[in-house]
Parts: C-alpha cells; sequence; structure tokens
C-alpha cells in the first residue's frame, strides 16, 4: 500500500520545490496547489475581504478531494499543503483580521468539521519552518504577480498560527525542517539531510 506525506509550510516556504524533489527521489507521485488554475487567487489578493470565504470554501473541496484520491492510490503520494493548515491556519487567520465575517468562519469549519468524519491524517507531516524575512525573499525570487500585493503583517500572522498548530500536532508523524538553515533547493547536500530523516520516519532507516 501507498503512504500519503504531506509538506506544510507558510505561503514561499518552499512546499512544492521539496515535494517535486522528494517525488523524484522516491518515485512518488506529487499531488501539487496548481494556484495558476485557481479561479480566485488573484482576486483574494486584490480584495482579502471580499474573496476570503470564497478563496477558503475552494481549498477545502480541492483538499478534501486531494485526500479521498490519495488514499485509493495504490502509489505513495507527497501531497503540497493540507487540509488542516486551512481549517486551523489560513481561515482563522483571515477571521481574526476582520477579512472573514464570523457568520462565514462558522459556516466553513461546520463545513470542514463535516468533511473531517471521512478523512484521514497523513503517514508523515513535513513542517517548513521559515522566518518572515526567508518567506518574502522567496516569494520575491519566484516573482508571481499576484502575491505582490501579499501584505507583511499577514505572513507573520500566518508564521504566528503556524508555531502555534505544529506544536500542539498529534495527528501522526511529524518532521520540521527549519528553512532558515537547510537550502536543499540548490543544495543536494542540504537535500540529503531532509531524505535521510525521511527514511528514518517511514521505513526506519538511519
Amino acid at each position: 500500500m501507498g503512504k500519503h506525506v504531506a509538506i506544510a509550510g507558510n505561503i514561499g516556504s518552499g512546499k512544492t520545490t521539496l515535494a517535486n524533489l522528494l517525488a523524484k527521489h522516491y518515485d512518488w507521485q506529487a499531488q501539487l496547489e496548481e494556484l495558476d488554475n485557481n479561479p480566485y487567487i488573484g482576486d483574494f489578493y486584490n480584495d482579502m475581504q471580499r474573496w476570503s470565504f470564497n478563496l477558503q470554501v475552494y481549498y477545502l473541496n480541492l483538499r478534501f478531494n486531494q485526500i479521498l484520491e490519495i488514499r485509493n492510490s495504490k502509489k505513495t503520494v507527497i501531497q503540497d499543503r493540507t487540509i488542516y493548515e486551512d481549517a486551523f491556519i489560513f481561515a482563522p487567520n483571515l477571521h481574526s483580521m476582520s477579512l472573514m465575517t464570523t457568520r462565514d468562519f462558522e459556516n466553513y469549519f461546520s463545513l470542514f468539521h463535516s468533511m473531517e468524519q471521512y478523512i484521514q491524517a497523513p503517514d508523515l507531516l513535513i513542517y517548513l519552518k521559515a522566518s518572515t524575512s526567508r518567506l518574502v525573499e522567496q516569494i520575491q525570487q519566484r516573482g508571481r504577480e499576484y502575491e505582490e500585493s501579499i501584505r507583511l503583517d499577514y505572513l507573520k500572522k500566518l508564521n504566528e498560527r503556524y508555531e502555534s498548530w505544529v506544536s500542539t500536532y498529534n495527528k501522526g508523524k511529524l518532521l520540521i525542517i527549519d528553512v532558515d538553515d537547510n537550502s536543499f533547493a540548490n543544495d543536494q547536500e542540504d537535500l540529503g539531510k531532509i531524505i535521510r530523516r525521511v527514511d528514518a520516519e517511514l521505513f526506519g532507516l538511519f
């Protein structure tokens, strides 16, 4: 049977890059976000208050269906971001910043709880921990036009929520990678460090 590996992390932390690198190394199937096909992402960054609920429901539906596909697959799948991040980080953050109404947030969370009964957590969660300055640097490097309007306070608040969520995560195995100290995208030795840790978690190899 295949396994479900997921990568969690803030915007710009390197989730897609690491997912592709690990998929290539292990011959896993990569399940990526495909932001270019997202019908709400550009509108959201231009007017977060107007489009926050639409965007979050879109992601909730997308990742719920991804999880069902992963669990029915015989291959090991590595997923770029999890449904838990949408529910416990992004939606609450939008609500706390008054970018999502309480009515919409409660509706959203009720929908998540209904879905949660039908899903399983990943066999391994890899969390990419990064400072806000590193996130900004990497977001600028990839040069996506719709990300140019991301607010610094938005990234900072997301980081705080990530740290809080990860500190209490108990749904399965967890591997934390400090992106400030690991340049896996450009350094084979750094990537090798991650691969050895993944081997230890999934296969008991040291």
